[in-house]
């Protein structure tokens, strides 16, 4: 979680932006319950009169109330009416008003439509009561009270919604009487209400596109940093971190897990976040509008984080055997695929296929569990959801007869309920996400902290205007995590001007020496240095500007031969590329395809033959005009005639420059001025082939496997050994 919070650290102003664009969208998302109540209950229940307090009342109305009043609640009615062409019309009709006059009114409406309806009370019929006597007037208003107080008595059980809903049908009649219309205040009501509505559904739409927006650029520039981020961070690995991280590993993290991280980054900035804004919002509305039933949220709570807990248990482990599994099926694909050709002049098409189909089918089993382990989870989480809103019509459904709740409060309330259990529906899908991401997170770090063995120092020295001369002294090498030296105690110097040879069997560590001079591999004793200077204190980037290398399997990258030519510099003349493939001797072949140096090269060089392919790795090293060529026995591929006419023109074209070869063929290095032989890591003869022939009896009979009695002059030669 660290990590994914540090990837973030650059991008902290659109993660703040995204958070309060969740805000608002959360603001919004609870408001739109609650107006729904108030459609239900006000527009639909009451005709769009949402209080009551009467609007207008004609003097026959208000002297049939006044008569339920006590006298501070008449003179309330007296105070904030005036009478206007026969109709008492509200003076003040703010919210404020309406809200204060209607805990006035609800009880003489309650009372006198309960009166009227089982009467208990009868009106004089023929004279209007405004027009009553005051002894008249008085006595009908005591035999009221005395009526209002047994209604009330009699009603102490019932629920202040059914007394307001009743109160208010009474003043609907009474805006009606008074020459008013409630149908279309109902209308008006529904219509202002509804556009409330759809003016914040527009806003949230609006909000969710620029959300996504933001979560998408957020999660697309980490991505991009990360990819960034281990792919230069393996690139400076040495050898050993190569071999503790497979190819297929390190592919499988720069891709898949960055992937896996993030969507995940996407989905928190997009869900986790929103999840508990609606969740504690919706708990906050539910406590205020219906607390009576806040135990079932807190039940649905409850449950729904028990089946997360229960999952997470078993699925969290299974996420990180997927991941090995995946990198298992990269690595048996890559080694298959490559190995094809070899795989069918065996005929061991068979074994290749079970070797990938118990990989796959591993990786698959794996899948299968953890999938349907969390297709277990979005339809409980639903099956709980429906089932939670059905309880709370259960036990809804008697209050709402009861009077004490109205039919929209029981509505927001059901909305809110499945607000909070979606919140919880969100984290469920982050859970299908964030286990796999997690353990991709921990993979990538692990790159991440991985500190190179052959680390350059901080006080580093650029080497400028080297003339190559390379000198190891006493060097011993032994490769980490094995126990024996694969060098021992190996010194030679390799001058400027001339070529130097290594020569020995199959393992003996000729292309480890190349290996320390390039530092791919730091030696364990000893020191080498390029014109005096210890290789381990100069900058890694002047190094290897100053080398140019050719490796013993010719690699080629897509694109063009010119591309592949002129990879080791920034920009390269043409004519400076036409005389490194001259010298490489490939230019006969370039300038025999149609595009010549523009025809493209496929991946891996998988398009030109073995031989064309050394040469172009020759003729990239040209190109680059170092001051020091390695050749990892670059000359195996080419026949004997094209390796002569090579080495001759390349003695010409680097005559100035440290050449070190590397081979087993020794017709490409018996001319070096100076020849290595390497005999189980240990140097066991230096000097010219001559020399050698004389000297050293590993040189002789490696000498004696490959080239002819008269070849070698051997009725001149004497072994001195």
């Amino acid at each position: 979680m660290k990590f994914m919070l540090r990837t973030l650290k650059g991008y902290r102003l659109l993660a703040v932006l995204s958070l309060l664009l969740l805000l608002v969208q959360a603001g919004c998302d609870l408001l739109l319950p609650a107006y729904t109540s108030e459609l239900i209950d006000t527009g639909i229940q009451n005709n769009g009169i949402g209080y009551a307090t009467p609007l207008r009342m004609t003097e026959e109305d208000a002297a049939a109330v006044s008569l339920f009043m006590t006298d501070t609640e008449a003179q309330a009615l007296a105070q904030h009416y005036a009478l206007q062409d026969g109709i008492l019309v509200l003076l003040d009709e703010s919210e404020e008003n309406l809200q204060a006059l209607e805990t006035v009114f609800i009880a003489p409406l309650f009372v006198k439509q309960t009166a009227v309806s089982q009467n208990l009370l009868t009106l004089p019929t023929g004279e209007p009561l405004h027009t009553l006597k005051p002894e008249q007037r008085a006595e009908l208003h005591k035999q009221a009270l005395a009526a209002r107080a047994q209604i009330e008595e009699g009603a102490a059980a019932l629920g202040e919604t059914l007394k307001r809903n009743t109160a208010v049908s009474v003043v609907v009649s009474m805006f009606n009487a008074a020459g008013g219309d409630a149908d279309s205040l109902r209308t008006q009501y529904l219509w202002q209400t509804g556009l409330s509505m759809l003016g914040i559904t527009l806003a949230m739409v609006a909000i969710a596109i620029l959300l996504n927006y933001v979560t998408a650029i957020i999660g697309s520039s980490v991505a991009r940093d990360l990819r960034n981020r281990v792919f230069n961070k393996v690139l400076s690995f040495s050898g050993n971190e190569m071999n503790n991280f497979s190819t297929s590993s390190l592919i499988t993290r720069t891709t898949n897990d960055v992937q896996h991280v993030q969507m995940v980054i996407m989905i928190a900035l997009r869900m986790v976040l929103y999840a508990p804004l609606m969740s504690i919002g919706g708990v906050v509305m539910v406590m205020r509008s219906t607390p009576g039933l806040a135990w079932i949220v807190a039940l649905a709570v409850g449950i729904i984080l028990a089946a997360l807990g229960l999952l997470s248990v078993f699925i969290f482990p299974k996420f990180k055997i997927m991941q090995k599994l995946v990198d298992g099926l990269n690595r048996i694909s890559r080694e298959l695929l490559s190995g094809v050709q070899v795989i069918r002049a065996f005929g061991r098409e068979e074994e290749g296929e079970r070797r990938f189909e118990k990989a796959n089918t591993d990786l698959t089993k794996t899948m299968l569990f953890t999938s349907r382990a969390m297709s277990v989870l979005e339809p409980l989480l639903n099956l709980m959801m429906y089932g939670f809103s059905a309880l709370i019509i259960y036990v809804a459904a008697p209050r709402i007869d009861a009077g004490t709740m109205e039919v929209g409060d029981m509505t927001a309330f059901t909305t809110y309920a499945i607000m909070i259990a979606g919140g919880f529906l969100m984290v469920a899908m982050v859970f299908v996400y964030a286990p796999r991401a997690l353990v991709a997170a921990n993979r990538l770090q692990q790159v991440l902290d991985t500190e190179p063995m052959v680390a350059q120092v901080e006080d580093a020295v650029e080497l400028t205007n080297v003339n190559g001369l390379v000198e190891f002294k006493n060097v011993s090498f032994r490769y980490p995590g094995t126990e024996n030296d694969t060098l021992h105690n190996i010194s030679f110097t390799a001058h400027p001007g001339e070529t130097f040879a290594i020569v020995g069997g199959t393992g003996c560590g000729k292309s480890t020496v190349l290996s320390l001079l390039e530092r791919f591999y730091d030696a364990t004793d000893g020191s080498i240095t390029i014109d005096g200077m210890d290789i381990t204190k100069a900058s890694l980037a002047s190094l290897r500007r100053i080398l140019g290398y050719v490796p013993q399997k010719g690699i080629l990258f897509s694109g063009t031969i010119a591309s592949n030519i002129g990879f080791g510099v920034d920009t390269l003349p043409e004519e400076t590329m036409h005389t490194a493939a001259e010298v490489a001797q490939a230019k006969d072949f370039i300038n025999d395809k149609p595009d010549a140096y523009e025809s493209a090269i496929a991946q891996g060089g998988s398009n030109v033959s073995g031989g064309q392919k050394q040469r172009l790795s020759i003729a990239r090293a040209i190109a680059k005009n170092p001051k020091i060529y390695l050749f990892d026995d670059s000359f195996s591929a080419l026949d004997y005639k094209t390796d002569a006419v090579l080495r001759a023109a390349l003695k010409k074209q680097v005559k100035d420059a440290t050449v070190i070869i590397v081979a087993q063929r020794l017709s490409t290095i018996m001319h070096a001025e100076q020849i290595l032989v390497l005999d189980e890591g240990r140097a066991v003869g230096l000097g010219t082939h001559e020399e050698l022939l004389r000297t050293c009896s590993v040189y002789r009979n490696i000498a004696e496997s490959q080239l002819n009695a008269s070849e070698l002059g051997l009725e001149e030669v004497t072994d001195g050994e």
